[in-house]
């Protein structure tokens, strides 16, 4: 039997075929076909989704690199795994008082097609959204939570804070409602208080006077409601550390990353010797970056240091003196 009996109808037919006459599927087909061929030796390509690349079955060349992985993030062992972890929509998250997981319906009066809503259909749609709204806030502490995680998250925007920093924010303004230390206490002072403190622990401080500029409270209600909340929850603050402050002080100045260098310096002999006990972090950095750029090139007056810190120029001139003795003195020593 030859070869050409072996072949079928089909083929035949396609072969005798004049371009012509060819369907856009054949062609179409044929195309696909190419894109699964290796351009070098046309040999298959095998996915490695391992690795995230397409190569080569014969030869080995990487047609693709670094492709993306649409799977999940997560991983399962079993079906009954599998049907826990899987979700559709976004993650839950703490930032919001239902966690995320209820139904928002849009301000848009416009239907699938982007055509406008009749004057009936838009009164339909109100209606929806406003019990859609009572549905989603049940009870007072549910308004309550709503309210104070929008403030956490204008402060934590307006402070420059992560969405990490908010959310733990938000943990400790649950933890606060929870155990019912809100009575007598407004709900943007614990708001405030709360993300101060989320801040304090990621380590990315800000003062009391940036937080007292972005909040809706005066300085005395927020230092004391941020006493009574970390006393009453056991919250483990570490005190903030002054060189946390250089950057951005740096940054503002537009100084250079050796003055940035320098104020560190400064701060590391003054906590050697135990200089900064008791002293404001935000003043003892200010002072630094002040103190490093007195005989550099590069010069600043404390004018521009204090509107930046919020520190009077009293406390960096006595600051910066003090950093300065302490830092000859440790050498004297050391010589």
């Amino acid at each position: 039997m030859t070869e050409a009996r072996l072949r079928t109808d089909d083929e035949q037919t396609h072969e005798s075929r004049p371009e012509s006459t060819r369907t856009t599927t054949d062609r179409e087909r044929e195309s696909q076909d190419d894109e699964r061929r290796c351009p070098e030796c046309r040999g298959p390509l095998v996915t490695d989704d391992e690795r995230g690349e397409t190569v080569c079955d014969g030869c080995g060349l990487v047609v693709e690199e670094n492709e993306i992985d649409r799977g999940p993030e997560w991983r399962a062992f079993d079906a009954g795994e599998r049907d826990e972890k899987s979700r559709v929509g976004a993650p839950a998250t703490k930032l919001m008082h239902d966690d995320g997981l209820s139904t928002n319906i849009g301000w848009q009066d416009e239907d699938a097609y982007g055509k406008a809503l009749s004057g009936r259909q838009r009164r339909k749609m109100q209606r929806l959204r406003t019990w859609n709204e009572r549905f989603r806030t049940r009870d007072s502490k549910e308004r309550n939570l709503k309210q104070a995680l929008g403030e956490i998250e204008r402060m934590g925007s307006a402070l420059g804070l992560s969405e990490s920093v908010r959310e733990t924010a938000s943990v400790i303004y649950r933890r606060a409602l929870e155990e019912d230390l809100l009575p007598g206490r407004s709900i943007e002072g614990v708001a405030s208080a709360a993300t101060y403190a989320a801040a304090r622990q990621a380590k990315t401080p800000r003062s009391i006077d940036d937080v007292v500029a972005a909040s809706r409270v005066d300085r005395m209600e927020f230092k004391r409601t941020y006493r009574y909340i970390v006393r009453e929850l056991g919250l483990e603050v570490q005190p903030a550390d002054p060189e946390r402050y250089v950057p951005r002080f740096v940054s503002e100045l537009d100084l250079s990353g050796e003055i940035e260098r320098r104020a560190r310096a400064l701060l590391r002999a003054a906590k050697e010797e135990e200089v900064h006990v008791g002293k404001n972090p935000v003043g003892l950095a200010a002072a630094a970056v002040y103190a490093a750029t007195v005989d550099a090139e590069e010069t600043v007056t404390q004018l521009a240091v204090s509107e930046v810190s919020e520190i009077s120029k009293v406390t960096i001139r006595n600051r910066y003196q003090e950093l300065l003795e302490t830092e000859s003195n440790a050498a004297r020593e050391s010589d």
